[in-house]
Parts: structure tokens; sequence; C-alpha cells
């Protein structure tokens, strides 16, 4: 019996409504469909992102008869307690009560690096290995029509969350981070929250980016008003409002213009000490412009959902932390540069981020100068710094262009300027990121030899560094320096902490942790030791290294800002057990 009869028959059987319609005219007729002008098919495929907060789903909006695959799915539930019992609260209240919390396990803490306004400070505890989070779940994906009833001859649809230790090439999701945390926001110190009373537990389903380059995928039936998305973990259904829209202004996809308008000299190279002036115009898939030339939506824009096309800046809203918590919902807009190609490292200095912003003429942050780090790197943001610190008035101008003043020491070779961006519309959350390269003191291009890789070995189809996080490919990895060095308030950015912190959680990781060659390329690239570089993948060390560097506190980079970062021998710590670097 064919899939089409079946359905029939057991939706007939049923009383669905629809089945008869084994191919309605709608759905032939969007065969061919074209949505607006934009020229974009609604049976190209589209990854949708489904968010479901204390119980409540946030409306789709999507364009009508799309075709589209589940992407994303963000899921969180929530407890308010006036004492400290860990997570025990989410198994009794709220909307993950019904969920099997045996075995769960407190696995690491750390406070946010910044106090609260009222002097206090903010701990976090994470807690993992619950039945619920180690075992694969499914969620079902079903459209109801106006008065709720299952619309048949519609493509069944359902997607795993994978199981915790094991990944495989049938896995639906490639990122699948299941966890609670315990917010402890009033401790009196950082080492002690005795004092404390006002806690939040909450429990957070991450599951994103399809693991396949062809993942399955259903049509929106033109009667649809609802999901009816139901959870085998805790047996509920939960029914997501769905909004269709026939003709949207925009297409799918995102795009991004980047040049440098200030002209190179006559042998096409720039001079250290040169203003450089830089635009973008953001697009859609199609290559629409998402705003008006030369203008953008301000920061109010943002902040109160007034940007239609689907512009994201940075919501200073959400709380977040590198690996367990919503960092894909950051969304900051950034331009940066670094160069000369050739020097470029890791930065070990704490960024004066307040700082910089308030000296530079053109309101950047300099992460890196010639003298002290060997290279040149700044970073830009969309808005401006100051905008974004409340600085200036939130409903400020913004526009596309930003500058960059070379330092007058610029060291001669290839410079490379990226742009990262997200955009949120009609259902699709996705990243973009653009790269150009210009020649500072010299014609003769330089590079960057990377003493890492193959990132490619694992992150590939749908999971390719140009698809995820930044969207910034393996072959530009060489610009992720320019932002990625200690800050004040986020002490883990470098990138090999964020690195060695989520492989050595991931528990998905499909080579042996202790093998630094999976992930170094030669011995040279694990030779300089710090308490960030071990700490940031062990979470203890000998009871003689607490003696002589101190307590680990800080689960990303094992100390503070002051001693994370230097270097802690040059005689030991030169190979790893079980590597043979």
């Amino acid at each position: 019996m064919s899939t089409r009869i079946r359905q029939f028959v057991v939706c007939a059987s049923l009383g669905i409504v629809g089945c008869a319609d084994v191919a309605s005219p709608e759905q032939s007729e969007a065969t061919s469909e074209l949505s607006g002008h934009n020229g974009s098919s609604v049976n190209t495929p589209v990854g949708i992102a489904l968010e479901i907060d204390n119980g409540v789903p946030k409306t789709l909006r999507v364009r009508k008869n799309q075709r589209v695959w589940v992407n994303q799915i963000d899921m969180r539930a929530s407890v308010l307690t006036s004492t400290d019992e860990g997570v025990a609260s989410l198994d009794t209240t709220g909307d993950f009560a019904t969920l099997d919390w045996r075995n769960t396990k407190f696995v690491d803490q750390s406070f946010v690096s910044t106090p609260n306004a009222d002097g206090t400070w903010t701990r976090r505890r994470f807690y993992r290995e619950s039945n619920w989070m180690e075992q694969p779940s499914k969620f079902s994906i079903e459209q109801l029509d106006a008065a709720g009833r299952v619309i048949g001859g519609c493509d069944d649809y359902e997607v795993s969350s994978g199981k915790e230790h094991h990944r495989t090439d049938n896995d639906d999701f490639f990122d699948r981070r299941l966890r609670a945390i315990q917010w402890t926001n009033d401790c009196a110190s950082t080492t002690d929250c005795s004092t404390a009373t006002h806690f939040e537990e909450e429990a957070l389903v991450e599951l994103r980016y399809a693991s396949s380059d062809h993942p399955e995928t259903f049509k929106f039936d033109s009667r649809t008003r609802q999901l009816r998305v139901t959870w085998t973990a805790n047996h509920r259904a939960y029914f997501i409002p769905v909004e269709q829209v026939a003709n949207p202004e925009w297409d799918y996809g995102f795009k991004i213009d980047l040049a440098v308008t200030t002209p190179p000299a006559a042998n096409g190279t720039y001079a250290p000490g040169q203003l450089l002036t830089v635009e973008f115009t953001l697009r859609d898939g199609q290559g629409k412009p998402l705003h008006d030339p030369g203008v953008l939506p301000t920061f109010q824009d943002f902040l109160t959902g007034n940007t239609p096309s689907g512009i994201q800046y940075w919501d200073v809203t959400q709380r977040v932390a590198t690996y367990y918590r919503r960092k894909h919902k950051e969304k900051q807009m950034v331009i940066a540069i670094n160069g000369p190609m050739q020097d470029t490292q890791t930065i070990h200095n704490t960024i004066d981020f307040v700082g910089s912003i308030i000296t530079s003429p053109e309101g950047s942050v300099r992460t890196a100068s010639p003298a002290t780090e060997g290279f040149y790197g700044a970073a830009n943001a969309v808005p401006d710094w100051p905008i974004l610190l409340g600085i200036q008035p939130l409903n400020s101008p913004v526009d596309n262009v930003v500058q960059f003043t070379l330092p007058a020491d610029a060291k001669p070779g290839t410079y490379k300027i990226v742009m990262k961006a997200r955009r949120s519309y009609l259902g699709e959350e996705i990243p973009a990121a653009t790269v150009i390269s210009l020649q500072v003191g010299t014609p003769t291009p330089t590079k960057k030899v990377l003493d890492t890789g193959p990132c490619t070995s694992c992150h590939k189809d749908g999971s390719s560094l140009s698809v995820i996080s930044h969207a910034i490919s393996a072959n530009d990895r060489d610009t992720c320096t320019t932002c990625h060095g200690p800050l004040v308030f986020e002490p883990e950015t470098p990138v090999y902490v964020r690195t060695h912190f989520i492989h050595s959680r991931t528990n998905r990781l499909n080579k042996p942790l202790q093998k630094c060659e999976s992930c170094h390329l030669n011995r040279t690239g694990i030779q300089r030791t710090s308490k960030s570089a071990c700490m940031s993948c062990h979470k203890s060390y000998p009871a003689s290294h607490v003696a002589q560097f101190g307590p680990v506190v800080d689960m990303y980079i094992g100390g503070t800002l002051d001693d994370s970062f230097q270097q802690c021998t040059s005689s030991c710590h030169k190979t790893h057990p079980g590597s043979s670097l």
C-alpha cells in the first residue's frame, strides 16, 4: 500500500480533515509558485527555529506554503526559589516536572565575571546526566487547521534529539545540549553564597544545526494555523501558533556586501597611519537590501521588535554562558580587522574594552597592537559600541559605515576585514559572514600558517563552519583572533579556551580527547601552557599545583584574568599523555 493511500485510509477512519486531498489544487500550484518579487521558490527548503518558554510557544511566522526542516529547537522551563536546593524544584514544579530527573549530577560551576549593580555576585551551577538528558527522545510535528483538527495529506515529520554519548550519521542535530542551571543571583562574594535568597532553577533543551546536508522536510498547508509538537520525553503536546505570510517583502537567506571605500595607492596598498572607511550592505538570499541605503534600524527599533527585515543586533537582555546557555541567541553584529596575517596569534592580554571605545577616534575596540601582540586588531560594532553600552541614546541613527585607523607602526602584509551578523526572518534564524583582504605597506600577499585543524573532519554538511556559529569558513579561521581575546565580562572568549571547553564537555566528540593530534597539527601548538589552556579542559590539577598556582576558581580559565593567561612554565607540560605530539 502506498504512503498516500495508507494516509487516506488511516485518516478517514479517524475523521481527520483533508485526507482525500491527495494532491490539492493549492499544493500543486505551490510547486511552481514564486513568492512576490523575490523569485525564491516556496519549495526551496528553509531551516526553521522553534521556541517554547515555560510551556508557552513563540508564534511561528513563515512564508505561505513554504517547505521547511526543523533546524533549531529551544525549550526552557524555570522556577524561582528562596532556598538553595540545586535544581530540585524542577522535578516537582513547572513545565519539565514530568521529566525523569533521576541521576541528576552537578558538573560545573562559574561566577558571572562582573558584579551585579548592587555589588552582589551571580553564581551559575550546571547539572547534567538526568535520565531525560541521557536518553534519545523524539519531537513529532503535526499541522492543525483553525479548528484544531489535524490536516490530512500533509507530510509526516519527526526529529530525534539523538543520544548524549554517541553521535551517529543518522542524528538530526549536530548540537545536542540538554542541561539544568541554578542561578544564585545575590551572593555576597565569589566565595560566599551563604546569605543568598534569590535563586532561579532552569532546564534547557538546545538542539540546532541539521546534521545532514539534505534533512527531511515538510511543507506548510495553507490551512495550517498551528503546529502540534509532541515531545516523547514528557509525553506532552505543545501548540505553536502559525502565521503564514503570502507575499513577504523580503526573501529568505542572508548575505553581506563588504568593501573598503578608501582608495588605495597606485600599487593597490594602504599605508600605516591611514584611515580606512568600510561600507557594508545587508541583503536577503536574492540580493535585495534589508535596509534603506546608508540607514539601518536603530538599537531601540531592535529592542522593541521593529526590524521587519529580520536584522539582529546584540541582545543585551540575553543571559549566555559558553557551551551551557544560548550563545546563539546573543546576536552581535561586528566588523573587525587584523593583520598582517603572518603575525596574527592568540591574544593573552586582557582587552581594555571600555577604555578603547572612549579613547578611539572611531569608537572601536583595540584588541591587539604591533608593539605588544605583534599585530594589529580592532573591532567595531553595529550599532556603535557607545549606543550598545548606553553611552549614547538607544534611538541614535545607525549607518552602514565604520572606520579603522591603521596604527603608525602597522607591519607590512595582508590584512583581513571580517563582518559577522545574524538574521531572524519568517522562522529562519541564520548567521552570515563576509571576509575581504587588503594590502598594507606591500603588494605581496602574506598568510597565516595555522597549527590546528582540520575542523572539516567533523564540521561538515549541515554543521560546516560556514553554516554554524558566525558562519565564518574554515579557510578564514585566521580572522577569529581579533575579537577573541580575554574580556573582563567574558574571560573565556579566546578561541582555544572555548574550543577546549566545548569539545571536552560535549561527550559527542568522535575522537579521543587526550589525543592532541586530533586538532593540533604539530607539537608547536601545544607548547605554551597556562591555566586557561589546561583548565579549560581539565577540571582539577594536583595538590602541588594548587599550592604553587592557587586553587581552580573558574571552570573556563582555571583562575582569574590576572593569572590565567600567563605562561605557567617553559619546561613542563611539553607533551600530553596519550598523544603522539
